[in-house]
């Protein structure tokens, strides 16, 4: 804006010419002094942003966090005023009395009147202490010994073959172990080298390991496509996606999960194409983030409200006090939102947050700063706000999603990703099964046995269970 000058046109008439060139020199050097401070100040605050940003107010992932940031946070929380431990009215989890091996009866033997003969006396139980120990183990090793003889017909040597289901130098409870530590538990070779010889007592090479694992794999790739089937049949899933290397080149790992089974796939791309590949011919609700890609959904979505709550609480972060404001009235809105998810909303309740929250969008929407950049984005995803309440079983937020990537994340974060597609086949198959014997209550070490055991026996596994 150009400057008013103090002085009236006549005066500015009479001044003289050097003066007044030597002015409008003045004027245009602070003209581009103001405009340079304010590309100073925003860039400023745009990096002052950055540099504020965690788990709790962008998508960074936890693990970014700053160790000194955590403490300060721990501050903020307010203390609840519920005791440590479970509460009152929780389902109690008592343990699990097994069936014994031995049992030995304990006699009392002394009085506290100092009595000490009992014989004859009727004994009755009153307590079980149960104890439970781990027994020595010692591996089952069997040898099958094949015999040669020469043909007493044509004189030819005739040698003895194995059957097909011992073939492997290994057994199906042995190799599903191994697997379990290898991909349920993500342990390295080495570390599960280690922990065969000192447990177990079996001196095995990383490599044996790995062969191991192989057949682990192919063995549970029938499991892998039914799991892909029944996610793929759902009326919702929760997708999400996050980065994997193999061999140090980016890859994305995407997860498309319900209530009842998680697929895993890993490709190349974070895409449309990568994106068809994963859900091929489904068409049901999506619960996402707001990934472009997902925002062209035309099947219904729930746009996942945690995403946009923090981007409002990253604004009470901010100096200037509208952006604060906006912050904490949209932070409100949505989080009264989620709570529909529990406590649904009368007709009236709904029409007055309804109108609330157009109107607190609406001061909003034309600012061209942060708080504007948020209130376009909701307005954009206005109507994948509350999908939630339209249809049972959909959750408000992509937190099935984003917990079941976890576990692959610190995965990654181990082992720095794979060496090649049979290891991105690995990771995907034994992710898909890990996950989905979690949401069905199933011991993934029984599944393992049972998926190799068909495997060596050249048989289709039993996958009713998924």
């Amino acid at each position: 804006m150009e400057p008013k000058r103090p002085i009236t046109e006549l005066d500015w008439n009479q001044t003289p010419e050097p003066v007044r060139l030597y002015i409008l020199y003045l004027e245009r050097a602070l003209a581009g002094t103001q405009k340079q401070s304010e590309e100073h100040e925003k860039r400023i605050e745009k990096l002052e942003v950055q540099v504020a940003m965690d788990s709790q107010n962008s998508s960074k992932p936890p693990s970014s966090d700053s160790p000194f940031k955590r403490a300060d946070r721990k501050k903020k929380v307010k203390k609840s005023k519920r005791a440590k431990g479970g509460q009152k009215g929780h389902k109690a989890h008592h343990r699990q009395m097994l069936e014994p091996d031995v049992q030995n009866p304990v006699l009392p033997e002394r009085c506290k009147c100092g009595h000490s003969d009992f014989e004859g006396c009727r004994m009755d139980p009153f307590f079980t202490h149960q104890q439970v120990e781990l027994p020595e183990i010692r591996m089952e090793v069997t040898h099958w010994v094949l015999h040669r003889c020469r043909c007493p017909q044509c004189g030819k040597s005739v040698k003895a073959s194995l059957p097909q289901e011992v073939r492997s130098g290994y057994g199906p409870r042995f190799s599903a172990f191994v697997a379990e530590l290898s991909g349920v538990k993500a342990m390295s070779r080495r570390d599960v080298k280690h922990l065969c010889d000192s447990v177990l007592g079996v001196s095995i090479a990383t490599g044996t390991i790995q062969k191991i694992i192989d057949r682990a794999s192919a063995s549970i790739a029938p499991a892998y496509e039914k799991i892909g089937q029944a996610a793929r049949s759902s009326e919702c899933n929760y997708v999400d996606e996050t980065s994997w290397f193999m061999n140090h080149v980016l890859k994305w790992l995407w997860a498309m999960v319900n209530s009842s089974v998680a697929f895993y796939r890993i490709d190349p791309h974070r895409s449309k194409e990568a994106f068809n590949r994963l859900i091929e011919s489904w068409a049901g609700i999506l619960v996402s983030d707001s990934y472009g890609l997902y925002r062209k959904w035309v099947h219904g979505r729930q746009a996942c409200l945690a995403h946009l709550i923090r981007k409002a609480d990253a604004l009470l972060e901010r100096e200037k006090p509208d952006l604060r404001r906006f912050g904490q009235v949209v932070g409100s809105h949505l989080r009264q939102l989620i709570q529909f998810s529990k406590d649904p909303p009368t007709p009236l309740q709904w029409k007055t947050f309804y109108a609330h929250l157009l109107f607190t969008l609406s001061l909003w929407e034309d600012d061209d700063n942060d708080a504007g950049k948020l209130a376009r984005q909701i307005v954009r995803e206005i109507g994948c706000l509350w999908t939630f309440l339209e249809h049972e079983g959909v959750e408000p937020t992509n937190n099935r999603a984003e917990r079941a990537l976890r576990f692959g994340v610190l995965w990654r974060k181990r082992s720095l990703g794979t060496q090649s597609e049979k290891g991105n086949r690995w990771v995907e198959r034994i992710l898909s099964l890990k996950e989905t014997c979690r949401l069905r209550s199933k011991s993934t070490f029984q599944v393992l046995v049972e998926c190799i055991s068909s495997n060596f026996a050249g048989t289709q596994p039993d996958l009713s269970w998924i």
